[in-house]
């Protein structure tokens, strides 16, 4: 999982809105105070628009207006409105035609790779933009990992990749 440098930007410029929530940004005041490029910001303008995470206007009293409640929006819901699916491996489509890898009921790895999607969904799906940009909080792992037979691994790997 990599969060592209287009998600990466989108957060910082989210960021002002939140800040604010009820207040216009235009893209060029938000580009230049998070040192975004103003053309690839005007793409990510385009794409929150589109994902409905953000209303834009135009006109000289123009820009982006938070069409969400940040208190109610997670980082997930903008990591994945602008990336896709947060995945790992490729377990769950491997050739691109929706079927699950023929190796997953004997892959030693997947159940791995899907314990670590399922963490890093939870851990995207913890925090709202409001706690992370108003309260300025942040979720930390604090529980353990167990070792449990592959088999049941397996089992839990293979309900997690049906489920998508």
């Amino acid at each position: 999982m990599d969060i592209s440098r287009r998600t990466d930007y989108a957060l910082r410029m989210l960021t002002e809105l939140v800040e604010d929530p009820s207040g216009i940004v235009s893209v060029r005041t938000a580009a230049r105070e998070n040192a975004v490029p103003y053309s690839f910001a005007r793409s990510i303008q385009h794409d929150l628009g589109v994902a409905g995470i953000v209303e834009n206007s135009r006109g000289a009293n123009g820009g982006m207006r938070l069409a969400v409640d940040p208190r109610e929006t997670t980082l997930l819901d903008v990591v994945e409105a602008l990336q896709g699916s947060v995945e790992i491996s490729c377990c769950a489509d491997p050739s691109g035609d929706g079927s699950p890898c023929p190796n997953l009921p004997t892959c030693r790895f997947s159940p791995v790779w899907c314990n670590a999607r399922r963490l890093l969904r939870g851990l995207f799906s913890s925090v709202t933009l409001h706690q992370l940009v108003v309260e300025g909080r942040s979720p930390v792992f604090e529980g353990e990992f167990r070792l449990v037979d592959v088999s049941a691994a397996r089992d839990l790997a293979t309900s997690d990749a049906s489920s998508r």
